[in-house]
């Protein structure tokens, strides 16, 4: 029997880097992985210091090693990030079109050892730089059997990370810290299949994760998201806005959300998808002013979309049960918050065994029912469906559902810490109710 020959390793000091945190290091440790492709895959290692470089290449069969207490840092000027590494997705912001790492079309990549990828995003943009580029950390496209496990994430000059079209990924035991820039997402996953994301910490910007279909014929399914912590000055877990191609199979458990500026779940169908068949569950949630923010509309998002205004998706089959949530501290108005449009109604909702504590505190006169604004009308005149639609106090103080079939709520716990003048759930335009609450 011949003996299997150990997966060579290609420390890029070998190839003349130099861990002094001042020398741009790019061709090297490009050297460095080019080497490791040609000889059939292994491991580049990063160790031993603080290594800058400019956009690197990644290849199949490379496991990018970042060893504790080395660093991989991105250069802090935007000429050393190369042009021609995707885009990004959203309409309006090319200005993330770099990236730090980035690979297409390839396989079995994946990225550990315990160090720290840093990309230096207080350098950005640069102040002789027209372009105002803030390249992201990490960009694949069209790659598939990807790991990225045990690393620290830290500073990306846009968003952390961008996985598109890509399929078998599992993320485990990694911690982002993106607070730099505006913009600073963690994980956004766009049209992928089979994503297992655990035990991992987020504080970030922006949505910590985010799940969206930039194209019709790349659908995002199966999607599983559990043992994880979320900290954002935007949303825990976004799914959708860009939702030009279906959405199916997400769960998301046992996580905890804190200090969240504007959504825990944040469900979001704009430019036609489907989206079905997800389960939210065992989810603790603190200082979350919108646990639950759900919306069905019509909007161009996408960079690619065609212009005018998309046709009406679906959002169907979501299950919440045992949210725990606590926002009497901090004062700010807090609900759950549903709601479709007249001729597209949200489909098949359940809320179950939901314990919703806020501060409450709603004067009578602050809430003119009769002049509730449309949240996504027709026409959106350019606004993204986001809560400060709503241009005045909301009318229940805990669930606010809107242009549903078939909703059903079982064992909720609706309260607040001062007197409220609102009732706890109001339902307008909702067929089929189930409900037992106990406000």
């Amino acid at each position: 029997m011949t003996a299997l020959t150990p997966p060579e390793t290609h420390d890029i000091r070998a190839f003349g880097a130099l861990p002094d945190g001042h020398r741009v290091n790019t061709t090297e440790i490009q050297a460095a992985i080019d080497a490791c492709a040609e000889a059939g895959g292994g491991t580049v290692l990063i160790a031993g210091g603080v290594f800058l470089t400019g956009t690197l290449f990644l290849k199949s069969r490379v496991h990018l090693r970042v060893a504790s207490g080395a660093v991989l840092r991105g250069s802090p000027d935007f000429r050393d990030y190369a042009e021609g590494c995707g885009k990004n997705m959203y309409r309006g912001e090319p200005e993330m079109d770099r990236c730090l790492l980035f690979a297409r079309d390839a396989e079995h990549i994946t990225f550990s050892g315990g160090g720290m990828i840093d990309g230096n995003g207080a350098a950005f943009p640069n102040a002789d730089d027209p372009g105002r580029n803030r390249p992201m950390l990490l960009r694949l496209i069209d790659c598939r059997d990807l790991a990225l496990r045990n690393l620290i994430l830290r500073d990306p000059a846009g968003w952390t990370s961008a996985w598109l079209y890509c399929r078998h990924i599992t993320v485990d035991g990694i911690r982002i810290h993106s607070r730099v820039n505006d913009n600073g997402d963690g994980l956004d996953f766009d049209g992928c299949e089979d994503v297992r994301v655990a035990n991992s910490s987020f504080d970030t910007s922006d949505d910590c994760i985010c799940l969206q279909t930039s194209r019709p014929d790349r659908p995002c399914r199966d999607i599983v998201v559990t043992n994880c912590t979320f900290c954002s000055k935007w949303a825990g877990l976004r799914i959708g806005l860009l939702s030009r191609g279906d959405f199916d199979g997400v769960c998301v458990s046992n996580c905890t959300f804190r200090d969240i500026g504007d959504a825990g779940l944040k469900i979001q169908v704009c430019e036609g998808a489907d989206m079905r068949n997800m389960a939210f569950s065992n989810l603790v949630m603190r200082r979350v002013p919108r646990p639950v923010f759900m919306t069905l509309g019509r909007q161009r998002c996408c960079v690619d979309a065609p212009e005018g205004l998309p046709p009406m998706g679906r959002l169907r089959q979501m299950r919440f049960e045992n949210l725990l949530i606590d926002n009497t501290v901090g004062g700010a108005d807090s609900h759950l918050v549903i709601t479709g449009v007249p001729g597209g109604l949200i489909e098949d909702v359940s809320f179950s065994g939901i314990r919703l504590w806020s501060a409450g505190g709603v004067a009578e006169n602050a809430v003119q029912a009769d002049a509730i604004p449309e949240l996504i009308p027709e026409n959106l005149g350019g606004h993204w469906p986001e809560y400060s639609c709503f241009k005045q106090v909301l009318p229940a103080s805990g669930l606010y559902a809107r242009h549903i079939r078939n909703l059903s709520l079982r064992d909720l716990d609706l309260r607040t810490e001062a007197p409220d003048a609102r009732a706890p759930i109001v339902l307008d335009d909702v067929t089929s109710t189930q409900e037992e609450a106990r406000p």
